[in-house]
This record gives structure tokens, sequence and C-alpha cells, in this order.
């Protein structure tokens, strides 16, 4: 083996590994905008790994597509979800 291969390796667990803590963090936040930012961390991890296995369309079209209009229908939930307000804001 060669270090090159060595080094895509590590590359694609690493962006494995990135992958899988965000879809975990995506289940388990307790806040809208935390699930919101897992949920980027994990796109964008697999846009990486489309980027490794050489298609570099599919990567790109992930980024645009699902960053930007799945970003936008979230961020539209967080706006749109209330706030409870504890007695502890009016102090």
């Amino acid at each position: 083996m060669d270090i090159a291969t060595i080094v895509e390796s590590a590359v694609f667990f690493l962006f494995a590994t990135i992958t899988i803590v965000g879809a975990l963090g995506l289940i388990y936040a307790q806040r809208v905008a935390h699930s919101m930012l897992s949920l980027i961390f994990c796109f964008m991890a697999v846009s990486g790994i489309f980027i490794l296995m050489g298609a570099e369309f599919l990567a790109a079209i992930q980024i645009l597509v699902y960053l930007a209009s799945v970003g936008l229908v979230v961020l539209f939930g967080i706006m749109l979800t209330r706030r409870q307000i504890l007695e502890e804001d009016f102090e």
C-alpha cells in the first residue's frame, strides 16, 4: 500500500465518522438550531464522500440542493416554533 491510498482511506473514515456523528446529533439534539447544524455537518460530509468517489457534480448538487432547500425549511421551522417564556426571562 502506498501513502496515497492510506491518506484516502483516512479521509474517507473521517468523513464517514462526521456523517454518523452528524446524523446522531440530528436525532438527539434538544434544540432545532442544533439539529440544523448537525444536519449541515452531515450533508457536507456526504458531499466530501462524493468528491472522494470522483462525483464532483453530485457533490455540488448535494451542497446546493440539500443545504439550501432543507436548510431553508428548517430555518423557517426555527422561526415559527414558539419559545416558551420562562419566569427568569423577565428578571
